[in-house]
């Protein structure tokens, strides 16, 4: 298990690939994607989403992998090994995951109740009221389950690159997809009367997901779009939060990395896209349009209730949902906790083994901590964008809202004008192989990217 003598490496282009596309599909993919492209008007955000994802997503995306195999180390050691001083990235980079790692068990925990709860047929239960904030304020039942999601987490990263992260990646991914896409087709099927006598359909919904809506649309508005699709892609694409780089170090001399990114490109936009096209049709045809508009709480709290709109077919469509959302929180949570664990080898020199049960406890003692902020620690502060925070979302704020665009930022500014563009070319370019848009790299990483990031975290920053 001690992994500190030589590094391991993905077997091949495909497992790397399943692994970094299994840690952009996540929980925010499947819940946050599909309630901004409703908030959003639909195709304009799809539009704007796209355009970002192949420019600036995948600027960032290039960059952390690139840097994570030409220098053969994870976050928190990457950075000072491609320029001394610039080291403070990789420890905020290391620290983000571990932030993340705790709370993302907490809703992990949360998944688990909802698949055991369609899978026993008790799915119409979860469409009550108050179901969801009766369970996650319950003192013991909600640490139990995040406790189960995190010993499954870190039993993979403790099985190594080849053994867990590759070999768990290729078989959860295509099952995964082929869930995504399952349900997607299943909702534009489905059609439902309510009791004003106004039928919809999903087909319709897909539509109001798909077609832009411009109407109401001012040059503020259109802002908002684009800080909100801005801010997905970092969800979408696991950037600026040091998972990346970890992957990249374990990626090979002679792959393609320009190929591979191109496919993770590919992988991630089809799984937001179709994340969208699963939920909104489906909640547009129970809920109308006003259902799409209830944000964290649209998979937990609206989708129940669609389920048992649909009657029976609702408990097994419920049950296959709440997996495959499970299989998608589990790819995101190993590659998370990769981050710190590779983080923690790099650095101080220890096995795989020690460093995996280091943040283990880390996650588990903080973790108990955050589902404790729903009942006996529970307080309510205004962070500083003006939205009311306990626990879990104070967490949440700190880590995607400031230091990952703080880290991005940084990147930006350390390839763009520092080490210069060409240390990311050079080793793209490596055996031979050919970097493409590499002209949009360079304007990206060097002008454009920077300022996207300081407009958007001034906009995290500024009461809305």
């Amino acid at each position: 298990m001690k992994e500190y003598g030589k590094r391991n490496s993905f077997k091949g282009s495909l497992g790397f690939v399943m692994a970094a596309a299994g840690s952009a599909v996540g929980l925010g993919n499947i819940w946050r994607f599909p309630y901004l492209a409703a908030k959003d008007g639909g195709g304009i955000f799809l539009v704007v989403y796209i355009v970002l994802a192949l420019t600036f997503g995948f600027t960032l995306l290039t960059t952390e992998i690139t840097i994570g195999r030409k220098t053969r180390q994870s976050p928190l050691t990457a950075y000072s090994r491609l320029k001394r001083g610039w080291g403070f990235l990789g420890v905020i980079s290391c620290i983000i995951p571990a932030i993340i790692m705790p709370y993302y068990c907490v809703i992990g925990g949360w998944v688990v109740k909802y698949f055991a709860v369609f899978l026993s047929g008790q799915g119409v239960n979860a469409s009550a009221d108050d179901y969801f904030s009766g369970y996650i304020t319950k003192e013991a039942e909600p640490v139990i389950l995040m406790i189960i999601f995190l010993a499954i987490t870190a039993f993979i990263v403790f099985c190594g690159v080849n053994k867990g992260i590759e070999s768990f990646s290729k078989i959860i991914m295509p099952i995964l997809f082929l869930m995504i896409i399952g349900i997607s087709i299943f909702s534009f099927t489905i059609s439902h009367t309510d009791a004003e006598g106004i039928t919809r359909k999903g087909i319709e919904g897909f539509k109001v997901y798909l077609i832009p809506d411009f109407s109401g649309m001012t040059f503020e508005k259109f802002i908002n779009v684009f800080i909100d699709a801005l801010g997905q892609l970092f969800f979408s694409l696991s950037v600026a939060m040091g998972i990346m780089v970890a992957y990249g170090s374990y990626v090979k001399d002679d792959e393609n990395i320009g190929k591979s990114i191109n496919q993770i490109e590919i992988f991630d936009t089809a799984a937001a896209l179709f994340a969208g096209a699963m939920i909104i049709p489906a909640v547009y045809v129970f809920m109308g349009t006003e259902g799409m508009s209830q944000g964290p709480g649209l998979m937990f709290v609206s989708l129940p209730k669609v389920f048992n709109a649909m009657g029976t077919a609702g408990t097994v469509v419920g049950c296959v949902f709440f997996a495959m959302v499970l299989f998608a929180a589990f790819t995101s949570a190993v590659s998370i906790m990769e981050a710190v664990v590779s983080s923690f080898m790099d650095k101080f020199r220890i096995s795989r083994k020690t460093a995996c049960i280091i943040e283990t406890v880390i996650a588990l003692v903080v973790g108990i901590i955050v589902c404790f902020g729903y009942n006996k620690l529970y307080f309510e502060v205004t962070l500083p964008n003006g939205t009311v925070a306990q626990i879990l979302d104070i967490m949440d704020y700190i880590s995607n809202n400031c230091l990952m665009p703080i880290v991005a930022l940084g990147t930006c500014i350390l390839v763009g004008w520092v080490i210069k563009p060409k240390t990311i070319i050079e080793e793209v370019e490596k055996n031979g192989h050919r970097f493409g848009r590499k002209g949009l790299y360079i304007v990206m990483i060097k002008f454009l990217a920077p300022v996207f990031l300081l407009l958007l975290l001034i906009k995290n920053l500024i009461p809305a």
